[in-house]
């Protein structure tokens, strides 16, 4: 013991100061004190069916850098007077299952510089995450059916609407949950089974905000677990089958849509001169007389105040038509053929571009 009487000393050995920690000199410090623990071997999960990766009970996207991170944040234990730490770790592939991961940990504890080198095996084990359970069960949770109304829907119209879960997907954040179990044609429409109410909604808002129309939701119990109702949903969209300017008949006379609104739209007469709102719900019932490309404009070769004649483009013969209330001398008519004769329709805002194109 080489410490003076009355004078700090080494409580190990004896030596002079200057002492760290609990009164030990450098040597003993650093005998007696590890900077970090990590275990030998560390178990992580990824699904043998899609590859994600298990982590604190969440099945998660993840890179196998990331993994690793997450596998040495997690297992690494700090002196708890270390301050200043700094990492490094670079991973070696020993097998399929087993990777080798070298660390080397810096850091001050109670002013002395600790470095370490520490080695870790990362022991990959496979399993199936609840998604491709779930998927290989069959679960759903919601059923979502496109339908139409006023007219049915052309498969290429069929085919845009299903794109658009394609599209809601990419934007929304990467649940799990967030699966198709199947999908299919059915008779007057197209139905999209999924795993997730939650995206079935999502869908459903993103359809009416791109096309109008409108939702109906409807939830069913299908059974009970831990005491809680297990229901499932059924969303049934509706797309309107016209477009704005389409001919549609509706409440016994025809109409044309002429604007959208938040809740449907605004609706002209064609045999006079009226406007009402008119809800999605309203217009169930709406059959779809022509849409916009099939009308048909003409030169008036002779006109009066109330018919107008002109050759049919269909066996160029000459036909005579009332003229709408709106008429103009002069200007081209817009046609349409309905119960096997012409009808002459007003012009709305959305046709005059192209009337004065052609003009």
């Amino acid at each position: 013991m080489t410490g003076r009487l009355g004078g700090e000393f080494c409580l190990v050995c004896g030596a002079d100061p200057p002492l760290f920690g609990d009164r030990m000199c450098e040597t003993c410090m650093r005998a007696r004190t590890t900077l970090a623990k990590v275990p030998e071997n560390v178990p992580w999960v990824r699904c043998a069916r899609c590859g994600i990766v298990e982590i604190d009970g969440k099945w998660e996207h993840t890179t196998d850098n990331e993994v690793w991170d997450e596998l040495l944040h997690r297992n690494l234990v700090v002196h708890e007077r270390a301050e200043a730490i700094e990492l490094g770790m670079e991973s070696k592939t020993v097998s399929d299952r087993h990777t080798l991961l070298y660390i080397q940990i810096e850091g001050v504890i109670d002013n002395l510089l600790f470095q370490e080198e520490h080695t870790m095996r990362a022991r990959m084990a496979n399993g199936v995450c609840l998604t491709c359970t779930r998927r290989a069960g069959n679960y759903f949770e919601a059923t979502v059916q496109l339908r139409s109304s006023a007219r049915r829907l052309t498969e290429d119209e069929f085919t845009r609407l299903r794109k658009t879960l394609d599209d809601v997907l990419e934007k929304l954040s990467d649940d799990p949950m967030f699966f198709i179990t199947s999908e299919g044609v059915v008779t007057g429409g197209y139905d999209v089974v999924l795993g997730s109410k939650g995206l079935a909604r999502a869908w459903g808002r993103h359809l009416i905000s791109e096309y109008g129309g409108m939702v109906i939701e409807t939830n069913s119990t299908v059974g009970r677990k831990d005491g809680v109702d297990v229901t499932r949903l059924t969303l049934l969209y509706r797309k309107p089958g016209y477009e704005i300017g389409d001919v549609i008949a509706w409440r016994g006379h025809t109409w044309r849509p002429s604007s959208w609104t938040k809740d449907g739209a605004i609706m002209e007469r064609v045999d006079r001169r009226e406007r009402t709102g008119a809800t999605w719900r309203d217009l169930e019932q709406a059959k779809v007389l022509a849409q916009m490309h099939e009308l048909v404009r003409v030169d008036f070769i002779t006109e009066d105040a109330s018919v107008g004649e002109f050759l049919d483009p269909s066996n160029w013969k000459m036909e005579s038509v009332r003229l709408p209330y709106d008429h103009e001398t002069g200007r081209k008519g817009l046609l349409v053929r309905k119960d096997d004769a012409w009808l002459a329709l007003p012009q709305f805002a959305i046709d005059l571009p192209e009337s004065s194109e052609e003009s």
